[in-house]
């Protein structure tokens, strides 16, 4: 088993299936206990629901609803039947969406992800992703741990602090967005500085084009990509056959029509559905708001669980920048907190291989005084920092689009 991390990786699709469906029963009833959950399955036969089309029955539960669900009172919007003390971490994300870690050994599931990478035992790594309030560095650092890495726990920024870290305990791995390890090599390379033991990477939360890749191959980097977010941890990696992201093993994954729960034929683009089978947090049906489509048949890694295309964009307006996602809400909350502005639309690109963001305001009268409040606000609102345009009234598109993702994946 030296290329898999375990045999469950290469069992036949329809016995990995039926283990799936078989355990899934007890899950919906642990999440009965949920009051939630009592709500959202009232009427559903637990018992009958053990192949896809009964599960197609259940209502998604969509991801952006969830503010709202937790906002009412109830810890975890009541999708939970555990007190926040029986879990070892808690953990918020923007939304703000709260999150509990299970007291488990590699709670979020990246292991298997981090494996396929190429990560081992004994391997140093230098952990990007942060350690403050969000999931992100602990979804990694459990992931690594549990194979037998050790963990430089360096959360981003503090460029300079990071190459000190790296020249003095040379890891050789790299989790983290595809960006910053980029921001690493330029700074390393601009000041004279050594980065060449970093030979592999495990890289998510923001767009990793063909270019970059090309990059990090050149400078003989192997970085891989993996799909997860702060709420399910991993769902589907990058394997050495380069062909798709294979979906984890213990969750089940639907890829339905947006805006519905009806599974799509396989090789549409649809939104991403996704099942854990957690007894103390699960997810029944959430649905993402990311789009992908399934790929046919197995990887040629030998890996025979479903294959997804990447992400491909987003079901609804919400987008990702730098690994944080940012939400038409949040646009309307920095309208709310400038009633002086007209139409605002938020407008997400890339420059230089790094997302970018620029805000624009119609506003009757701007000034540089505006321009830079309206910074400020949209720094406290959404913790990423852009850019600013005052423009005419009437002079945005009156499509009712506040968020417009303009980067190119090709």
């Amino acid at each position: 088993m030296a290329d898999n991390y375990d045999e469950l990786e290469t069992r036949d699709p329809a016995l990995r299936e039926a283990a799936l469906f078989d355990r899934l029963p007890d899950i919906l009833r642990s999440a009965l206990a949920a009051p939630a959950y009592a709500e959202r399955l009232r009427g559903i036969d637990i018992e009958r629901v053990r192949d896809r089309k009964a599960l197609a029955e259940i209502p998604v539960l969509r991801k952006a609803e969830l503010p709202a669900l937790q906002k009412a009172g109830l810890p975890f919007g009541g999708l939970v039947k555990d007190a926040p003390g029986a879990f070892a971490r808690l953990f918020t994300s923007p939304g703000p969406i709260f999150e509990p870690e299970s007291a488990v050994p590699d709670p979020w599931r990246a292991a298997r992800g981090l494996f396929a990478a190429g990560f081992r035992r004994g391997d140093i790594v230098l952990n990007t992703f942060s350690y403050h309030l969000t999931p992100g560095g602990f979804i990694m650092d459990s992931g690594a741990r549990a194979l037998g890495c050790a963990v430089i726990p360096a959360g981003p920024g503090n460029t300079e602090q990071q190459l000190e870290l790296i020249e003095a305990y040379r890891p050789n791995a790299y989790c983290g967005t595809p960006d910053f390890l980029k921001i690493l090599i330029d700074s390393a390379t601009a000041n004279g500085r050594d980065v060449s033991c970093l030979k592999r990477a495990l890289v998510s939360g923001a767009a990793f084009p063909r270019s970059l890749q090309e990059t990090f191959a050149g400078l003989g980097i192997e970085a891989y990509q993996a799909y997860a977010t702060a709420d399910l941890g991993f769902i589907a990696y990058e394997t050495s056959a380069r062909d798709g992201l294979v979906v984890n093993e213990n969750i089940i994954v639907e890829i339905v029509r947006p805006g519905t729960g009806d599974p799509v034929p396989e090789g549409d683009v649809g939104e991403i559905v996704v099942t854990t089978l957690d007894p103390h947090h699960p997810f029944i049906r959430l649905a993402l708001g990311d789009l992908t489509a399934i790929l046919p048949g197995s990887s040629p890694c030998g890996r025979t669980n479903l294959r997804i295309k990447g992400w491909m964009g987003r079901a609804d307006q919400a987008a990702k920048v730098k690994g944080m996602f940012v939400r038409p809400e949040q646009v309307a909350e920095i309208g709310r907190r400038h009633p002086e502005l007209g139409c605002l639309r938020l407008v997400v690109d890339r420059e230089h291989e790094t997302d970018v963001m620029t805000l624009m305001a119609e506003c009757g009268r701007g000034s540089d005084d505006l321009a830079a409040a309206l910074a400020d606000t949209l720094l406290s609102v959404t913790k990423l920092r852009g850019r600013v345009t005052l423009v005419p009234p009437g002079t945005l598109p009156n499509d009712g689009k506040v968020i417009a993702d303009e980067r190119s994946y090709g």
